[in-house]
């Protein structure tokens, strides 16, 4: 497994851009941590996987991702604790069975709720809303890389533990 300092220097190498950007949360930003460059690559996606269901607690039931940077990384961790996971979904598609939620959750299931890159934290908000509706808990949030821009602050002020791999500064952004 890649060491917390070989790890940053891979995701940078990989995935780091620089330029005029907006965010998801509408943040302007002249650099962009492209979580799709990162979680494609095999040594990464297993060492994020490895270092997400380290993060867990004996109390842990399930590994969730919301739809589509937190697919990969939850697989990548269910795989590693040997867990099953879940999906999230931004919004409920209107064919099919029309779920919030693929895969199994249970009501009183504990949730390790992964996330690739960390801003506000309102996507990972939203989907913890929904693991709560459905009468699971949030164990704690786990983001790849934390922005610093505020996530911590809004996650933490929403009552969830919040934790994150790397953060821009160990990226040396």
């Amino acid at each position: 497994m890649l060491d917390k300092l070989h790890l940053a220097a891979r995701i940078k190498e990989v995935a780091y851009l620089e330029g005029d950007f907006t965010l998801r949360s509408g943040r302007k930003s002249k650099y962009y941590m492209d979580k799709y460059l990162f979680e494609t690559q095999p040594d990464i996606l297993a060492a994020l996987g490895a270092r997400m269901a380290a993060a867990r607690s004996p109390l842990t039931t399930r590994i969730a991702g919301a739809e589509l940077g937190g697919v990969a990384l939850a697989a990548a961790a269910s795989l590693a604790a040997g867990l099953p996971f879940f999906i999230v979904r931004n919004s409920k598609k209107d064919y099919g069975t029309s779920k919030l939620i693929e895969g199994a959750l249970l009501a009183g299931d504990t949730v390790l709720l992964v996330e690739d890159i960390a801003t506000t934290g309102g996507q990972v908000l939203e989907a913890a809303k929904v693991i709560l509706a459905a009468g699971a808990q949030v164990e704690k949030i786990i983001a790849v890389i934390d922005r610093q821009e505020g996530a911590r602050e809004n996650i933490e002020a929403a009552g969830f533990m919040f934790e994150s791999i790397l953060t821009r500064q160990d990226l040396g952004i």
